[in-house]
């Protein structure tokens, strides 16, 4: 493909840059409530930053349709909401001490406080949502939120057991592919689609958060801790397989199968090392494999573009996909 087919990282901000501060300006607003903990909260995880990804999709979706009105200022905040939302959530979940570099929100106003404002986003979510009008936008968020917690409460019935690749994909759709899947449909609806590019689209935005979260897995097997923001090797630590584990469970030797198994059941470092762990994965291969399935996804999500008129916003979307498997936290 064509370099000059791809827009650049400046590029794509300067397209965005005003959508975005709009989006934040929103986010200020309406995470704001009446009760002091719940806007502590909302305005402590907004400083926290992000990458903003799942708006930035709604916004590419949408202006390479042509649409530029409020709708997807307001969506945008939307999606963000439901993102944060689940991130307080897979917090307390998880016990995690840290997100982004800073103490998780849960370690500063504790767990119950915090299960309750990421309730509150939610459905301050559905109430912005409704300003819309629109059936469709609501179907979509409430499937959205269903399989988001579905995914949540299958992944917690398979902490430290092994599963398969087909059992990982499912939950990481689920968990994360499902909000770029939906956040790509909410734009091309505002824009008023054809079904068919609608689908289209939902499937570039479900092979790119497939790709986003294989390298998010692998990133937290790989990478440092003053990188991540978070300590590494936390999904090990919790019981979930992730697919280069998953890779080195199915094509290890029986003594590196059983050293795995004891992290998972383990649930920590304390019988097997960390990088006796990394040592596996790199003898299998397993961490090139697991990379090279986030290339796939990132292709078939680009390729599934081809239906969308040229613009410098197509330009764009297609600019993301090396964006996600590319980078290092």
């Amino acid at each position: 493909m064509s370099t000059l087919a791809i827009a650049t990282a400046k590029e794509v901000f300067d397209l965005l840059r005003d959508d975005l501060r709009a989006i934040e300006r929103e986010l200020g607003t309406d995470a704001v409530s009446n009760v002091g903990a719940i806007t502590e909260i909302a305005d402590y995880l907004r400083a926290g930053g992000g990458k903003r990804i799942r708006p930035s999709l709604l916004l590419l979706a949408a202006r390479s349709q042509g649409y530029n009105g409020i709708g997807m200022i307001r969506l945008g905040t939307v999606v963000e909401m439901v993102h944060t939302a689940t991130l307080v959530h897979d917090d307390i979940i998880d016990s995690a001490d840290k997100r982004r570099g800073r103490p998780s929100a849960n370690t500063t106003w504790g767990n119950e406080k915090c299960v309750l404002a990421g309730d509150w986003l939610y459905m301050q979510a559905f109430r912005v949502a409704l300003e819309e009008h629109n059936f469709k936008v609501l179907d979509l968020l409430i499937s959205l939120t269903q399989q988001m917690v579905e995914g949540e409460l299958l992944q917690i019935e398979k902490l430290g057991l092994p599963i398969t690749e087909r059992e990982y994909y499912d939950l990481i759709y689920r968990k994360t592919a499902c909000l770029f899947h939906v956040s790509m449909r909410l734009g091309s609806v505002l824009a008023g689609a054809t079904e068919a590019l609608e689908t289209e689209l939902g499937e570039y935005g479900r092979n790119l958060g497939l790709a986003f979260q294989i390298v998010d897995d692998v990133l937290d097997l790989t990478a440092s801790e003053e990188v991540l923001g978070k300590p590494v090797a936390s999904d090990l630590r919790e019981g979930k397989a992730t697919l280069a584990v998953i890779h080195s469970l199915e094509h290890g030797s029986s003594a590196e199968r059983e050293a795995i198994s004891q992290v998972l059941d383990d649930r920590s470092f304390a019988r097997v090392k960390h990088s006796q762990i990394l040592d596996i994965l790199t003898r299998n291969g397993s961490v090139e494999y697991a990379m090279q399935a986030a290339f796939r996804f990132a292709e078939v999500a680009r390729k599934s573009l081809s239906g969308l008129p040229y613009s410098d916003f197509k330009r764009a979307l297609m600019w993301v996909p090396d964006f996600v498997v590319a980078r290092d936290k």
